[in-house]
């Protein structure tokens, strides 16, 4: 099967490459500039940018398949004056040109990755997410997101195109940054951390599970105009996290025991909410509809992920 992946360069683009082509896949990567941060397998295809002026049409062509993994990703803190608006110029325009000329060039399957904060921000405890949930978008990424979605399925219907939606959680692996990337930093440099007493639940997914769950999305029928949400099937507390984390590090982890409503107080005092809502907060998906479906499971455990994160961390460190 021929597959034009974008975001090729990102962190699940990376990943997922050399996943497809193991497959027997071909794929042609879009990108803006040559590099040689790809798997050398891969067909590297020029585009100038992910906008609504974008012509596809001579990469499309006798591609059965497109992967859109490229978006303007979510930041903590944006500083254009219409975030909404910038979002939307990506990641609904852009996303609906490329899908609108994907079915004008014959594309069988259109796979959209889209996120969990379609959703929303949280969940209580014991009250996962599902894929049938009512949409409760907060931030501009998420509504931007949520409006390609449907964007997406009004031009199937319109088209016969078949569209896939994938909403993982947060996705973590070798080579994550951001939070992730600064946990294990605390823990490697051995901070003390004010975490030992947070009981809430937080679904993630690896980066080696979402791209096998790309991978079945690309072939399996029962994917088809489907909506999947995705994890590695074990939701962890962040107190429980940190220590299996420090314990894929080989470093000891110390905690205090400091309640999460304090941690939450200080946050909202320093403006810092959203922060406290990724510690302290609890954010569950469940994934029946998508093992069911698909027969699918998650190939690789939380720890054994883990320690694949570790391994390419404390490798860096000794460069």
């Amino acid at each position: 099967m021929r597959i034009l992946l974008t975001g090729a360069t990102g962190f699940v683009g990376r990943g997922l490459t050399p996943v497809l082509l193991q497959q027997g896949h071909e794929v042609s990567a879009a990108v803006r500039r040559t590099t040689s941060d790809l798997d050398s397998r891969a067909t590297q295809a020029l585009i100038n940018d992910l906008s609504a002026r974008q012509n596809w049409q001579s990469l499309l062509s006798g591609h059965d398949t497109v992967i859109h993994s490229a978006a303007r990703v979510h930041v903590m803190s944006d500083n254009s004056s219409d975030p909404l608006a910038e979002y939307r110029k990506t990641n609904v325009e852009g996303t609906l040109n490329l899908a609108r000329q994907s079915a004008e060039a014959g594309v069988k399957r259109f796979l959209f990755l889209s996120s969990v904060k379609v959703n929303g921000e949280g969940t209580k405890p014991g009250n996962p997410f599902r894929a049938d949930s009512h949409p409760a978008p907060l931030d501009p990424y998420g509504i931007s997101k949520l409006e390609a979605e449907q964007g997406l399925r009004a031009l199937s219907a319109e088209t016969g195109m078949e569209v896939v939606i994938i909403r993982p959680v947060l996705v973590y692996g070798p080579g994550v940054q951001a939070n992730f990337l600064s946990m294990m930093r605390w823990l490697y440099k051995g901070f003390p951390l004010p975490f030992g007493a947070l009981h809430n639940q937080r679904s993630l997914v690896a980066l080696d599970n979402l791209t096998d769950l790309i991978a079945t999305c690309v072939i399996h029928p029962n994917a088809a105009n489907q909506t999947f949400l995705v994890s590695d099937g074990e939701d962890l507390s962040t107190t429980l996290l940190l220590r299996r984390m420090g314990a894929a590090l080989g470093k000891p982890v110390h905690m205090l025991p400091v309640p999460g409503w304090i941690l939450e107080t200080g946050a909202s005092i320093l403006g810092k909410q959203a922060i406290a809502q990724r510690l302290c907060g609890s954010l569950q998906v469940d994934i029946e509809k998508t093992c069911c479906l698909l027969d699918w499971i998650p190939p690789v455990s939380v720890d054994e992920a883990l320690r694949k994160t570790a391994k390419h961390f404390l490798d860096l460190q000794i460069k």
